[in-house]
C-alpha cells in the first residue's frame, strides 16, 4: 500500500471514530462531549436537521437543540448500519442508518418511560481541523416503513 492510500485509510478510520464518538456522547447525555464534536466558532456555520424539525443554523442553536433532546430523553441508543464514508480534501461525508431505541421521562411509578424504536437515515458532514474531525452538518430524515404507508392508506380522508 502506498503512502497516499495509507493516509486515506487513516483518514477514513479517524472520520469513522469521530462519527461514533458523536453518537456515543449523545447516548451518554454528555452535552459537553457532544459540543466538542462540532466545529468551533461561527466562521463555518454549522447546521442540523433533526427528523421533523426545521433547519437549525449556528453553533448555539444547534447545541441548544441537543440540550433540549437530552433533557427530554431518559434513554437513547443508536445502532448504526449502512455506514458509508466519502472524502474529498478536508471534508468527509458520512451516510448511515440510525436504528434508534429511545425512552422518554418515566411515567409515575416506572423507572423508564415506554421505549420506542425509530429508523432515521442520516448524513453527517465533517471537516478536518487541527483538533481532529469535527461535525459541520447533521441531517436526519425518518424512514417510512410499510406499516406507516398502510396506516395512511387505511385512514379515512
Amino acid at each position: 500500500m502506498n503512502e497516499e492510500h495509507a493516509q486515506a485509510a487513516a483518514d477514513i478510520a479517524e472520520v469513522e471514530a469521530a462519527n461514533t464518538a458523536f453518537y456515543e456522547a449523545l447516548e451518554r447525555g454528555d452535552h459537553e462531549g457532544l459540543s466538542r464534536r462540532w466545529l468551533p466558532g461561527e466562521d463555518l456555520t454549522v447546521s442540523c436537521v433533526h427528523p421533523g424539525w426545521p433547519v437549525l443554523t449556528g453553533r448555539g442553536e444547534v447545541l441548544r437543540s441537543y440540550a433540549l433532546i437530552m433533557a427530554n430523553t431518559e434513554y437513547i441508543q443508536f445502532f448504526l448500519t449502512d455506514v458509508n464514508i466519502a472524502m474529498t480534501g478536508d471534508t468527509a461525508l458520512v451516510t448511515c442508518t440510525e436504528n434508534i431505541l429511545s425512552g422518554g421521562p418515566a411515567e409515575e411509578g416506572n423507572a423508564l418511560g415506554p421505549l420506542v424504536g425509530q429508523l432515521v437515515v442520516a448524513t453527517n458532514v465533517f471537516r478536518r481541523t487541527d483538533d481532529g474531525w469535527k461535525l459541520w452538518s447533521h441531517h436526519g430524515s425518518p424512514v417510512l416503513t410499510e406499516s406507516d404507508e398502510d396506516d395512511e392508506e387505511e385512514s379515512p380522508s
